[in-house]
């Protein structure tokens, strides 16, 4: 694999263009002057066009020091890859299946799932798999390292509106946890790496590193991003060592149902909107979460009460983006002690939980006036 810089294209296009060009091969990493896998026109965005990018494998040999986890980040990027191209062509329909939870699955979740299925089960380094859907550990290589979980689609009430959605998944050494699968007994504090995948108007994924949480763009035509030596890299790093800032004006409230309940909820809402704070809300957790790494700020609360617990996925969802958020800088909750969500011990594959998660100062605002620690 190529390891040089991918170089961005000078040239913008008119967007009554746009449709036309779509239908043949062309590089799309600059688009009226705007970084391709960055926003350049929200208020919010600071990225500047660069006049290159690296490639994949240059930033994974420098930023990954490991060559096992090195392996499992390309075969998980790979899927998220294969889960593009599906997401383009399937139409979204009910299935005729049901999945652990008795939620009717869309063809689009059976698609992701056995991709992911599929880069597991294929795996030199895979031990153990677990997906969302089907909330059990199971073998894969009984000679790998990790045991992989994965939410293969987060955010189906939504997909059906064609709005943004994604791919989560955390990745532990099987020897973790009090188990044989590496999973029952660990925390999220133990994965070795995360990998969040937002399938927008452009395919995304964060990725933790050695030093940092990396983003890499995929490449929008079928051959990907071309390289200065004419060969094609479907990878790029369109982002390097994403911070999230301690403050905030950004919030995305979830679970608002349990507000009936926690009048400090209540208080909170008012808060952001006395302060005039900006909501952005899609009912998506990758979405919701994924924009504190774009935006370098946010807050994604999601309490629990009595009559409307918290429904997230400890192991599926919150540990991976607990990992990333908390290595760019940003803060967690369990939304019940206020500790970290990523010292949470996993003692069920279904395991759910509260979530306050983004940015430091607006975590410590929702312990104190949610949480009450």
């Amino acid at each position: 694999m190529p390891t040089a810089t991918v170089r961005a294209s000078a040239a913008p296009r008119r967007a009554a263009r746009a449709v036309k060009a779509a239908r043949v091969a062309r590089d799309v990493r600059m688009a009226d002057g705007d970084a391709y896998g960055a926003s350049g026109t929200s208020f919010y965005t600071t990225t500047e066009k660069q006049e290159s990018y690296d490639s994949l494998d240059f930033i994974l040999d420098a930023k990954c020091k490991d060559l096992e986890v090195k392996m499992v980040i390309k075969e998980q990027l790979d899927a998220c890859a294969d889960i593009t191209e599906a997401l383009r062509s399937a139409l979204v329909t009910v299935e005729g299946s049901e999945n652990t939870f008795g939620d009717a699955q869309l063809s689009v979740d059976v698609i992701a799932d056995n991709i992911m299925w599929d880069a597991v089960r294929s795996s030199a380094v895979v031990a153990w798999g677990a997906s969302e859907e089907e909330p059990e550990v199971k073998p894969c290589n009984p000679k790998g390292r990790f045991t992989v979980c994965w939410d293969p689609l987060d955010g189906s009430s939504i997909v059906d509106n064609n709005w943004a959605v994604g791919t989560m998944i955390g990745v532990w050494s099987k020897e973790s946890g009090s188990g044989e699968n590496g999973l029952i007994g660990a925390t999220g504090r133990d994965q070795v790496t995360a990998l969040i995948a937002l399938y927008g108007p452009r395919t995304t994924v964060l990725v933790g590193l050695d030093d940092g949480v990396y983003e890499f763009s995929y490449g929008c035509t079928p051959e990907g991003c071309q390289l200065p030596d004419g060969t094609f890299e479907p990878w790029i790093c369109s982002r390097k060592q994403i911070t999230i800032n301690e403050d905030s004006r950004i919030f995305s409230p979830a679970n608002m149902r349990a507000g009936a309940e926690l009048p400090g909820y209540k208080k909170l809402m008012d808060y952001y909107i006395d302060n005039k704070y900006t909501l952005r809300y899609t009912g998506g957790l990758v979405p919701d979460v994924y924009q504190q790494f774009t935006k370098n700020m946010g807050i994604f609360t999601n309490p629990t009460s009595d009559k409307s617990p918290a429904k997230l996925r400890l192991a599926f969802e919150a540990s991976p983006f607990g990992l990333l958020v908390e290595q760019a800088g940003g803060k967690t909750s369990d939304g019940v002690t206020g500790g970290s969500v990523l010292d949470v011990r996993i003692d069920a594959v279904d395991q759910r939980t509260a979530l306050g998660i983004g940015s430091k100062n607006e975590v410590d605002r929702f312990n104190d006036m949610v949480v009450g620690k």
